[in-house]
């Protein structure tokens, strides 16, 4: 059996080919899906971790107007200089941008590394899971298809004895 949404379980051995082959097509695009998120919550936990870094190595640990690189986009930096190594600007989300200590930027950053390192564990358990349906699906899929293929040698073979 497998899950078809929450709590809900399919007989598979009750439905035709052509049905689980739909079953098997929407679970492939599901855990396609959840795999897809799954790399967005690792990307995202990494770029907190790099903030982690930046604040740690780049602003806390330098001097006040150290002049360095500031991205505009991802691929244009021009050069700055550093106004202050107490206090830096943390994008909350949405283009939001808050000024914290850099000792309360670290501790916001931890909490999102937290946050999204449980997501993540909870995103893995869903996709095995999924994963693990999908092979019984697959299971049973191939089984029927070689009941079938054997039964439609078995007529022809029965048709050919016949003439």
């Amino acid at each position: 059996m497998a899950e078809a949404g929450k709590g809900n379980q399919i007989n598979l051995d009750a439905l035709s080919v052509q049905q689980l082959s739909q079953v098997k097509k929407q679970f492939d695009e599901e855990v396609q899906h959840l795999t897809n998120s799954y790399q967005n919550l690792r990307v995202a936990q990494q770029k907190f971790k790099d903030c982690v870094t930046s604040v740690k190595e780049g602003v806390a640990s330098s001097v006040q107007d150290k002049t360095l690189l500031v991205p505009l986009t991802s691929s244009l930096y021009v050069p700055g200089k550093l106004a202050s190594t107490s206090h830096v600007l943390v994008d909350i989300g949405t283009g939001f941008y808050v000024e914290k200590t850099t000792d309360d930027a670290l501790t916001f950053y931890a909490a999102k590394i937290e946050e999204l390192g449980k997501n993540i564990k909870d995103l893995e358990n869903v996709v095995n899971g999924k994963a693990n349906n999908l092979r019984m699906i697959e299971e049973v899929l191939r089984q029927k298809m070689l009941v079938q293929q054997q039964q439609g040698q078995a007529q022809q073979g029965a048709t050919a004895a016949a003439a």
